[in-house]
């Protein structure tokens, strides 16, 4: 079953079990990414029953949900709003900020929140963490909690950087479009709606290890427990 299919109607939606862990291998059907469930109609909605789907861990601020809220009407979990940046996403784009000044953003200014979705996937399985798109948020979120279970970090990296392959291109031009009335002159504009280059993630674990000694140092750092960490890699490690 394609990604695609897997959830009809959601965005950029995938499981990460089968990424490599030393001589290991990460579990099927325990954590998954996507973009916003917003458009997910009632066979969308089966999908998730059918992953047996506990615990969604939303990223989005208050305006993005209420734009395009989830349609889980129905479905028996528990659903978990963590806005993983403390102001508005529109800032970056009015900044013209790189995916690297973003994502030392989030890493700076809203660590405890992704201690809280580290704890979150800890909480109950299988768990969704998904924002709009299920690129930047989600992928810093995903890969620093991957890289603390021990994947591989050239597997890390290559499951944040699969996501520029499964953004529709009638998706990303729509909303390059717009934007750019807004933002003609922005440099990075491209970047930040459309595009998840390997060099920028690879970028901000090696910052983070230079900080912290690795990226799983930089969530011991937040106050997650050794306890945890044996946890969360029993749970998405088999």
């Amino acid at each position: 079953m394609t990604a695609a299919s897997l959830v009809p109607g959601a965005l950029n939606f995938r499981d990460v079990g089968g990424l490599p862990a030393a001589d290991r291998v990460t579990r099927s059907g325990v954590l998954f990414r996507s973009g916003n469930l917003a458009q997910i109609e009632e066979d969308g909605t089966a999908a998730l029953r059918g992953i047996g789907l506990r615990r969604i861990i939303d990223l989005r601020d208050d305006d993005e949900v209420r734009i395009s809220p989830s349609r889980v009407e129905g479905l028996d979990l528990q659903t978990q709003r963590v806005p993983l940046f403390l102001g508005s996403i529109a800032s970056f784009f009015e900044r013209d900020a790189s995916l690297d000044e973003f994502y030392q953003a989030l890493v700076d200014d809203s660590a405890p929140q992704i201690l809280e979705v580290v704890r979150g996937i800890l909480a109950d399985q299988p768990v969704l963490v998904h924002c709009t798109v299920g690129k930047d948020r989600t992928g810093v979120t995903v890969a620093l909690t991957l890289a603390a279970a021990g994947v591989d970090e050239d597997a890390v990296v290559a499951d944040y950087a699969r996501t520029e392959t499964m953004l529709p291109e009638e998706r990303n031009r729509a909303i390059i479009e717009r934007l750019r009335v807004r933002h003609p002159d922005a440099v990075h504009l491209v970047d930040l709606t459309t595009r998840s280059p390997a060099p920028v993630m690879r970028g901000m674990l090696d910052g983070l290890t230079a900080q912290y000694g690795a990226p799983v140092e930089y969530l011991r750092s937040l106050g997650l427990t050794d306890d945890e960490l044996t946890e969360l890699r029993s749970i998405l490690i088999s």
